[in-house]
């Protein structure tokens, strides 16, 4: 028991602070780009009470976790905020503002991936010897990379699938769009056939050399 609320305690402010702020920063470059949604929603904030959705920022993960503590597997860890709202049709120029709005995600995650190794590399020229608080910028490397790479896979409605859609002509675009309520569902196939850590193992190894950079 006293494993689990230690795991619990490492992981709930990097899981928290990824997946909301993933968020925050879609509505922010929405703003930049001429959809004030979010902004009007009160969203763009760095304040994660206001993106927290119960069930998918604390539930989801936190069972998740405690499955993979108790049968000993490192586990797939998935969650997700409440969506910022945007409204492609106030972008300036819907179609290629999308990838911005879309890439902003990920990026933040990237960001937040390289602070928590700035924080462990303070720590150790720091001559600091306790152990939860290296465990807990690990973990916050971990999960930024995992849900960057996640994300950016090219299935809709994840950020990769509208970037994909904002590259494509328009026809070839409009045809993709089709598969997005199909997306969770690949994504859930992708995942229990192993075959989605074969797909952002690319892009994990990429994170993880520019992450390695800031140690």
């Amino acid at each position: 028991m006293n494993d689990i609320i230690q795991t619990i305690a490492v992981y709930a402010i990097p899981v928290i602070f990824a997946i909301t702020l993933h968020e925050a920063a879609h509505g922010y470059v929405a703003r930049m780009f001429g959809d004030p949604t979010a902004y009007e929603a009160g969203r763009i904030s760095l304040n994660p009470a206001r993106h927290i959705d119960p069930v998918g920022t604390l539930l989801v993960p936190i069972a998740i976790l405690l499955a993979s503590k108790l049968l000993g597997s490192p586990g797939m860890l998935f969650g997700w905020a409440k969506p910022v709202p945007v409204d492609f049709g106030r972008l300036r120029r819907p179609k290629k503002d999308m990838l911005w709005v879309a890439l902003a995600g990920p990026a933040a995650n990237l960001l937040m991936a390289i602070l928590w190794a700035f924080s462990l590399r303070l720590l150790l020229e720091s001559g600091m010897q306790e152990s939860f608080w290296f465990e807990m910028g690990m973990a916050g490397v971990n999960i930024n990379l995992v849900l960057m790479a996640l994300n950016l896979l090219p299935i809709l409605p994840l950020d990769g699938g509208r970037i994909l859609f904002s590259l494509l002509p328009n026809r070839l675009a409009w045809q993709y769009s089709k598969i997005e309520p199909y997306g969770l569902v690949i994504v859930i196939v992708l995942l229990v056939t192993d075959v989605l850590w074969l797909l952002m193992r690319p892009v994990l190894s990429l994170g993880t050399t520019i992450v390695q950079w800031f140690l």
